[in-house]
């Protein structure tokens, strides 16, 4: 007999095309609807709260006085919680994020009682290949999703294992049909006959065993209170079935007794029976930017650099760093990252990232204060600290800036050494700025701020100090311009429209037309991209570029600056007319030291309804990209087979080859590569005639949240038919960028580990005697230099190191990008008291032998360790 377990749930978009608040009031009204239910009514026996404890969160802030209700009820295993915090999207979010996620989201169920162990994410867009490991880290061993599958993959069962390369695994269940087919069931038999035939045909192929699930829920619903007359209605109608009310880890128990279920492996990205809209990763940029800044600062500066207070002395302000993970883990939603949502609350969202970042830059500021503020030395001087939070010595072109009363000064090293530097600009500042008790007191002399650029080693994961003395010298404006770029590794000249040339020395080979722009009509919305029909497409070809190279002894900038000529709008483009612009800035970095080459897009758009991308020619013709995920790389057709049968086989949306990117991508062959690095846009595609171009988007315009019948996704709209002219960001945005290019494939070259070091820069702090805020002297004393923790072996990228939750010691967590296993091994400073293998969570999982204070482990190729040291 077929046994159909009805699940009782709400799907919980905490904002959408409604805000916060609006869901909040709802919310209050839910949940003492289903209380009262699980309290009152014994036959009703589980109901599933999403996933995720941001919900509690939200509730408790307006009904904190009914905590103890809550418990009692997940106690005793009837309101089923976590282990999310949200539920969050897995391709444009980071690997960190979604380790916190669950970690932050099983926390605050232990106030509680036990977590629903399932990796729960009925309706993010896309599946990572990466999440079975990132889910057996926290000890999940189930999945629960929908979108993303086919039979392409290699079953059209609906329940199978998923494997990750280095062999972490889950059961899935998956939703063929989504998570509310059971929604608001109606109690007339006709319609309710009506509607299962169509679900049970799917169910039923699907299944594996007896066992389906019926998931009655949708979002934001209320819970269904006659839902006891329904079961006695679809019992009446189908006596050969048993209807039952039931939870997810019921379905798992049975699934778990077949043992001849199929293994998948990779990620779900297929469009074939639900949207995954593979082109939403550019929807409001200036949003998605953020978060890859924000991300990157936080676990790339900010944990490090307390961890590394931390082992000076100071405290390691837990209390702190998590409300910052969770103001961005609210904006890590599928729809709020995704930003397909209306524009109030795509203003909730960038506020929220707005106090986030302003939060991480303040206590970065902090902890780089106090430790330069308590060196153990005599000398009065001002003082520079330069910060490496990267687990090895590195060799860099450092640029900061020293503010002084100085006409003229020198830098001095711990040794009292003379630092060879350079002076790029100054300009006056005024003291108020500064701290406003200066020119209270009537000294209104003015400071001047320096910007200097020197070349030096940082230790690992640590710092170095300079001393800011005065001298009678010449601090002359340093650099000249040219016509062109000469480093180590390039010769970079400019054509007049403003794109590169550039010829790599080691390969001896050119790259020609290098971020040219290419401009097309968007007739989309917040969810894809949709092109105009046979358009011809606006390059920046015959643009008339202002172009000024300078290069001094240890570096050259290269800055571009011109108008491009589009429509204003896409009834404008569909006439040709060239009446809107874009204004692009352009600003290329070339140390002479290393070959990356640092790009920053400066944006001013005018025009509407148009996607805008950067063209990278590589002159390399692969069938496969490869990219970032979470802990690992991925490899991707640069076509997807599935472009020659999506129409005959009635796919939901096109499958075009527009992927997401964490911090790289990259075309290459075996004798080299060329990737494209980023702390902002995390959307390419490969094009060209020869497939051999690599295409960023800067952004996309668009006027409206959903729509239906596009060129590329037909049938009914995604969301809905609601006005967001802000999305089509007229205004001023900015996008940081890397070219990178490389002998050897873009795996064997550890591109990735290229990129994890453009996204964790140096960080500087000049010491002078005056501050708005004042602070006492520091009990603790530091060093002039210093260096935490180092890297033996190099090959492993470090995610981050921060200090446990529950306990003293630290957390190093890092992975293999590369193509073959390697040996990561660590040396601290201090005496190492403990070594463990840790999970994701934190928790202990065998000791690791210790050496001269120095550890090891082999780390397989895409999988990702964690070390608890003391």
């Amino acid at each position: 007999m077929k046994k159909v377990h009805i699940v009782p749930h709400m799907h919980w978009d905490r904002e959408w095309y409604f805000s916060t608040e609006e869901s909040r009031i709802l919310l209050v009204n839910n949940m003492e609807e289903i209380m009262e239910m699980l309290e009152n009514h014994p036959d009703y026996p589980y109901y599933v709260l999403d996933g995720q404890t941001a919900i509690l969160e939200d509730y408790f802030a307006i009904k904190p006085e009914n905590k103890e209700r809550v418990r009692k009820l997940v106690q005793s295993g009837k309101l089923i919680i976590g282990p999310w915090y949200t539920q969050t999207d897995e391709m444009v979010v980071g690997g960190e994020s979604i380790v916190r996620n669950l970690l932050y989201g099983l926390k605050d169920c232990e106030e509680f009682g036990s977590p629903m162990k399932i990796g729960y994410l009925p309706d993010s867009f896309g599946q990572s290949s990466q999440m079975p490991q990132i889910l057996n880290g926290f000890d999940i061993k189930y999945s629960i999703f929908w979108r993303g599958t086919s039979e392409r993959h290699g079953t059209d069962n609906t329940e199978f294992y998923w494997e990750t390369d280095e062999g972490s695994k889950v059961l899935v269940q998956l939703f063929p049909l989504g998570y509310a087919i059971g929604k608001y069931l109606p109690e007339d038999e006709e319609k309710l006959q009506e509607r299962m035939e169509k679900y049970f045909k799917v169910l039923d192929h699907g299944a594996t065993t007896e066992n389906i699930i019926l998931p009655n829920g949708h979002d934001q619903m209320p819970i269904q209170k006659n839902i006891f007359t329904i079961i006695e209605k679809l019992q009446n109608l189908y006596p050969d079935r048993e209807f039952f009310l039931s939870r997810y880890e019921n379905i798992f128990a049975e699934l778990e007794k077949n043992h001849h279920l199929p293994t998948l492996k990779g990620e779900f990205l297929d469009g074939k029976y639900s949207r995954v809209h593979r082109s939403i990763y550019s929807t409001r940029m200036d949003i998605k930017a953020a978060n890859t800044r924000i991300e990157n600062k936080i676990t790339n500066i900010l944990e490090p650099l307390a961890s590394l207070a931390y082992s000076l002395g100071f405290e390691y302000h837990h209390g702190l760093i998590e409300p910052i993970w969770k103001e961005i883990m609210k904006n890590h939603a599928h729809d709020s990252i995704g930003c397909c949502c209306s524009d109030k609350v795509h203003q909730e969202i960038y506020n929220r990232f707005f106090l986030a970042e302003e939060r991480v830059d303040q206590l970065i500021h902090f902890y780089k204060r106090r430790i330069t503020d308590a060196m153990d030395t005599k000398r009065e001087h001002d003082r520079l600290c330069a910060f490496n939070l990267l687990p090895y010595e590195r060799e860099e072109v450092l640029t900061t800036t020293v503010i002084t009363k100085l006409k003229s000064f020198t830098l001095k090293d711990e040794n009292s050494s003379p630092v060879d530097f350079e002076v790029l600009d100054r300009e006056i500042m005024d003291p108020g700025l500064i701290d406003r008790q200066i020119v209270h007191y009537g000294n209104y002399d003015p400071f001047i701020k320096y910007t200097v650029q020197l070349k030096d080693k940082i230790p690992a994961l640590g710092y170095k100090t300079y001393f800011v003395e005065e001298e009678d010298q010449d601090l002359k404006i340093a650099g000249s311009k040219t016509d062109k770029v000469e480093s180590d590794y390039y010769e970079i000249t400019v054509n007049p429209n403003g794109t590169l040339n550039i010829f790599d020395k080691r390969l001896k080979k050119n790259f020609e037309n290098v971020f040219l722009l290419e401009d097309g009509g968007d007739d989309g919305d917040e969810y894809d991209f949709s092109p105009l029909p046979d358009e011809k497409l606006i390059y920046s070809k015959d643009a008339q570029a202002d172009i000024e190279i300078k290069q001094n002894q240890f570096n050259s900038v290269i800055s571009i600056q011109y108008n491009l000529p589009v429509p204003g709008d896409l009834n404008e483009r569909k006439a040709q007319k060239l009446n809107s612009s874009v204004v692009v800035q352009i600003t290329l970095t070339v140390p002479r030291h290393k070959p990356v080459i640092e790009v920053v897009f400066d944006i001013e758009n005018h025009a509407k309804d148009h996607r805008l991308r950067a063209l990278v020619p590589t002159g390399i013709t692969s069938s496969f990209s490869v990219s970032d995920n979470q802990f690992g790389t991925i490899k991707r057709d640069v076509v997807d087979p599935a472009m020659d049968i999506w129409k005959q086989e009635d796919w939901d949306e096109r499958p075009d080859s527009i992927y997401p990117m964490l911090s790289f991508a990259g075309l290459s062959d075996e004798d080299c590569g060329v990737s494209v690095v980023t702390n902002s846009s995390r959307e390419f595609e490969i094009v060209g005639d020869h497939y051999d171009t690599i295409a960023i988007t800067l952004f996309r315009s668009v006027g409206v949240l959903g729509k239906e019948n596009m060129l590329r996704r037909p049938g009914r709209p995604s969301g809905i038919k609601l006005p967001t002219p802000d999305s089509q960001l007229l205004g001023k945005i900015q996008l940081d960028f890397a070219l990178v290019i490389h002998p050897e494939s873009t795996l064997k070259a550890n591109v990735a580990r290229m990129a994890k070091e453009y996204v964790t820069p140096v960080q500087f702090y000049n010491k002078i005697p005056f501050n708005a805020m004042k602070l006492n002297d520091s009990q603790v004393k530091t060093p002039l230099s210093y260096s935490f923790l180092k890297e033996v072996q190099p090959g492993a990228i470090m995610s981050t190191l921060k200090k446990a939750e529950k306990e003293d010691g630290y957390v190093l967590r890092f992975y293999n990008g590369a193509h073959q296993k390697l040996t990561a091994s660590f040396q601290a400073r201090h005496q190492l008291e403990r070594v463990q293998l840790a999970n994701l969570n934190e928790q202990p999982l065998e000791d690791k032998e210790v050496q001269n204070n120095s550890f090891e482990t082999v780390v397989q190729p895409n999988q990702v360790k964690t070390i608890l040291f003391h």
